[in-house]
């Protein structure tokens, strides 16, 4: 899919090819928001005027493009944005630049002062597979889910890149303007790669788990924004590998 974005002008709209990714077709315009909201192009709903398809293609490709037709306030810097954009829907960059950019973006740390019982995250872990019906139908599909405080699954969206799971996800929170989403937490269904960190932490998401491994980068991240960060959460255990205060720890006998 491709996504485009278009600014608006004193003569009308100028338009910004911006990515092209492999992604599993659906909810594709929350794709686009959410990719932007990574990318730090847009904070919040007020900054989209309207997304569609485009229109003024061949048939077959007509719901392969998205356009993102931003708002008259946003300050859109193209130069900036091609820096950081890699249009992978797996995997992607890493490195201390990155860091940087990261700081940069979101000064603000994630807040969330609570505390979650290890039983609330092993039972979001059971709802994570019992609701991945796609990858249950194909066996080739991730997904990222965000869960209240009770462990009650609030959404899920699934894709065959890590990233577009996590940008569909994001994108539904910032057009139902539901962000930042401070009570929350996030589960990965695959490794939590450094960049699914950065996305969370731009939703303002202060506890996030995965069933697969977190990279280097990825604790590194964590630990400088003080969210809590779980890995290995399968077979009733899991590793904290940062922001352990938010887990209560049953005293033992």
């Amino acid at each position: 899919m491709e996504i485009r974005v278009r600014v608006p002008t004193t003569g009308g709209w100028q338009q910004h090819s911006i990515a092209v990714t492999m992604r599993t077709p659906g909810n594709d315009f929350e794709l686009a928001a959410g990719f932007l909201h990574a990318e730090g192009s847009v904070h919040n709903a007020d900054d989209i005027e309207r997304i569609g398809y485009c229109t003024d293609v061949a048939e077959d490709q007509q719901y392969n493009i998205v356009t993102v037709y931003l708002a008259p306030h946003v300050n859109f810097d193209t130069e900036r944005l091609s820096r950081h954009v890699f249009t992978t829907s797996s995997c992607g960059i890493c490195g201390k630049a990155t860091l940087d950019w990261v700081q940069t973006s979101c000064p603000q740390k994630p807040l969330g002062d609570f505390v979650l019982e290890p039983e609330k995250l092993l039972s979001m872990r059971r709802a994570l597979e019992q609701s991945q019906s796609l990858f249950a139908r194909t066996g080739g599909l991730h997904a990222s889910a965000l869960f209240d405080l009770e462990g009650k699954l609030q959404s899920q969206r699934e894709d065959v890149g890590r990233h577009n799971a996590t940008d569909k996800l994001v994108g539904k929170l910032l057009l139902d303007r539901q962000l930042p989403a401070s009570e929350s937490v996030i589960l990965f269904s695959g490794r939590a790669a450094f960049e699914l960190v950065h996305k969370s932490i731009l939703a303002g998401i202060p506890f996030l788990a995965a069933v697969g491994a977190p990279s280097s980068l990825a604790v590194e991240l964590a630990r400088r924004y003080g969210v809590t960060l779980v890995g290995f959460l399968r077979d009733g255990r899991f590793n904290v590998y940062s922001g352990a205060e938010r887990i209560h720890w049953p005293t033992q006998a």
